[in-house]
């Protein structure tokens, strides 16, 4: 995800953080064979933060993979995590890979050329052995979202790639393998500290990530894939009030609380989530997979 270009101050909130499923289904099993979780996607996927000198972020094991990981594997031991996620903190001036990368690659190194043709090789080579795949991906084929023009072109792109995406890695997978794709929130709803010009900002730019939101979730669905609800699980249609935040919207609290979105100098404003909102995200992947047939 990249930043997005204005300061916003630092806060603190005192919302609760979403406590991990007990339960995620897939990858449950009494076998002794080892089995795989493959996370793909962008720099969520990786788990980026902020290091702290105001321009790159670095690759964390508190990502939403990480988290997810640690909670399936207390229901099978046997599950070992590969992430392939790319970040591009090494090349940030590339930008963060988008569906387009991921199929050319160019923004991080892969073996296979590409993070999908990473993805097919190491699905192809362990088949069965493969318990769940989840993905994020389409924030970066946004240049910007401040025009009408950035958004469809945005959309296009991901209209292009990702069923491709998608395609390939089912018949990689095979067709039982879980596969459960991201929606995103929404991190410019921290402009609503900015005053009333950046509220009107914060307030515009919710339906259009919940475009972009309904246009994932089509996709993934269109291709048989289960779909977790990041948006909603950052309440990024909801206004309402909190009055023990001075009246800050729900969804303005949840993106503050969960990103470093509202965090100052040196660690922000930056687009990624922190550990609690990677715990968020993979919880909702959790229960994605919890509903996979």
């Amino acid at each position: 995800m990249r930043k997005i270009r204005s300061l916003v101050p630092a806060i603190v909130l005192c919302l609760a953080v979403v406590q991990p499923a007990a339960a995620i289904g897939p990858g449950a099993s009494g076998s002794h064979a080892p089995v795989y979780y493959l996370s793909l996607g962008d720099s969520l996927a990786a788990g980026e933060q902020p290091v702290g000198d105001g321009v790159t972020g670095h690759p964390t094991d508190e990502g939403y993979a990480d988290q997810l990981y640690a909670m399936a594997r207390a229901q099978n031991p046997n599950l070992k995590l590969v992430k392939l996620g790319c970040s591009g903190f090494e090349n940030p001036t590339l930008g963060g890979e988008s569906t387009a990368t991921m199929i050319t690659g160019g923004v991080c190194p892969y073996p296979h050329g590409s993070q999908l043709a990473e993805a097919v090789a190491f699905l192809h080579a362990h088949g069965k052995f493969v318990a769940f795949v989840t993905i994020d991906i389409g924030a970066n084929d946004f240049p910007c979202q401040d025009s009408e023009a950035c958004v469809a072109g945005g959309l296009a792109s991901i209209g292009r790639n990702l069923p491709r995406i998608l395609a390939e890695l089912r018949e990689a997978a095979g067709p039982t393998t879980p596969i459960v794709g991201a929606t995103i929130y929404d991190p410019m709803l921290g402009y609503w500290l900015l005053g009333s010009d950046g509220q009107a900002l914060a307030t515009a730019s919710v339906p259009v990530f919940v475009t972009i939101g309904g246009f994932l979730s089509s996709i993934y669905t269109a291709a048989g894939m289960r779909v977790a609800d990041v948006q909603g699980a950052f309440s990024t249609t909801d206004f309402t009030p909190v009055p023990e935040l001075g009246g800050m919207p729900l969804n303005v609290a949840r993106i503050c609380q969960w990103t470093w979105v509202c965090a100052p100098d040196p660690f922000g404003p930056n687009n990624h989530a922190n550990a609690a909102g990677y715990g968020v995200i993979a919880q909702a992947f959790a229960t994605a997979l919890e509903a996979h047939p």
